[in-house]
């Protein structure tokens, strides 16, 4: 299956060499923070034009892998709650990005609640615009679409668990890739303090915590399984480092600070 682009020329450029640019300007490298090896991240996935310099200060700290996870949210309600496409490739402005089977099959056969379903993927965007900085930054590389909507916690850990054996087992680096904004529609300041609260529990790697948070404060949290897929999986495989890497509303571009976003990118290694 050949997946093309859902959102080119609304949440990003459709026009290549633009879009290439603007992914080098948000990534531009820094020489006081080089990039270092990482096990996941969490970048937004709103618009470039609001969190797009956010995703570039997490791609510009990461050594980016050939075989990456992409594990995103499923916005609409459409298709399974929890999907995978194990074949074919997705389609930007930059060309074709390769899903990559066989680690695919594999994260099926470990999470059997993991389905096959083009439907769910079909127009979400949270997972395609990561692929332009991955494609810029990463030539080469292939990945492993998965979207998760709105499931139980049990069911969270159950996918979490099942990324982290896999993750355990590989031969080679696989990046974990996690998308998620934070608070949405609500004013700046009330935004930016419930978004600490969900920064700490993911500084602490606290996937119940967060899951209990969110739901307590009212945080909206679009990517809230997935998050708690990752940090599962981070914890199944030992890992204890985090950092805050950025953090933005919408605010800051728009000048609005009546309904914001709130965006945060961060490392786990």
């Amino acid at each position: 299956m050949l997946r093309l682009p859902a959102v080119a020329g609304r949440f990003y450029p459709s026009e290549s060499k633009e879009l290439a640019s603007l992914v080098r300007e948000y990534s531009r490298p820094d020489a006081h923070e080089p990039a270092a090896p990482v096990q996941a991240c969490l970048v937004p996935h709103a618009g470039y034009m609001y969190s797009g310099h956010v995703a570039g200060a997490v791609f510009r700290r990461v050594v980016l892998p050939g075989k990456i996870i992409v594990l995103g949210v499923r916005h609409y309600p459409r298709g399974e709650p929890a999907a995978i496409l194990s074949s074919g490739a997705w389609r930007t402005p930059l060309g074709d990005a390769p899903i990559d089977e066989a680690l695919a099959e594999e994260l099926r056969r470990e999470c059997p609640l993991l389905h096959e379903d083009s439907v769910a993927h079909s127009t979400e965007h949270s997972l395609e615009v990561q692929l332009p900085f991955l494609q810029v930054l990463a030539p080469g590389f292939s990945f492993v679409p998965v979207a998760l909507g709105t499931v139980e916690f049990s069911s969270l850990v159950n996918v979490g668990e099942a990324m982290g054996r896999v993750l355990a087992r590989a031969k080679e680096s696989v990046l974990l890739l996690t998308t998620s904004d934070l608070n949405h529609y609500e004013d700046d300041r009330t935004t930016r303090v419930k978004d600490r609260k969900a920064i700490d529990r993911l500084l602490a790697l606290d996937a119940r915590g967060l899951y209990d948070t969110c739901r307590n404060e009212e945080i909206s949290m679009c990517g809230l399984g997935p998050a708690v897929a990752m940090l599962t999986a981070l914890d199944a495989l030992g890992r204890k480092e985090s950092e805050l890497v950025k953090y933005a509303t919408s605010a800051d571009v728009s000048g609005d600070l009546s309904q914001v976003v709130g965006y945060a990118g961060m490392i786990f290694s």
